[in-house]
């Protein structure tokens, strides 16, 4: 399966690049700000008046494509 890109290669290189100039552990944490960042976006976006519960549930199933199957 191709991917579809509407950045140029060039672009895509010095993006590379630039995050790869940092150690390891610099991407990492850059990884999991970008992931609370996106995680709160998705918050924001939630329905107001659920409860704490389905907030989480709703959010899990957002992230993970998939019901958090708790057996009950």
């Amino acid at each position: 399966m191709s991917q579809v890109t509407d950045t140029p290669p060039e672009t895509e290189r010095l993006v590379r690049e630039s995050i790869m100039a940092h150690s390891g552990e610099e991407r990492f944490i850059m990884g999991a700000q970008m992931f609370d960042s996106a995680r709160e976006m998705m918050k924001a976006s939630l329905p107001k008046d659920l409860s704490e519960t389905e907030r989480r549930r709703l959010l899990f199933k957002r992230i993970y494509g998939t019901e958090l199957n708790l057996g009950d």
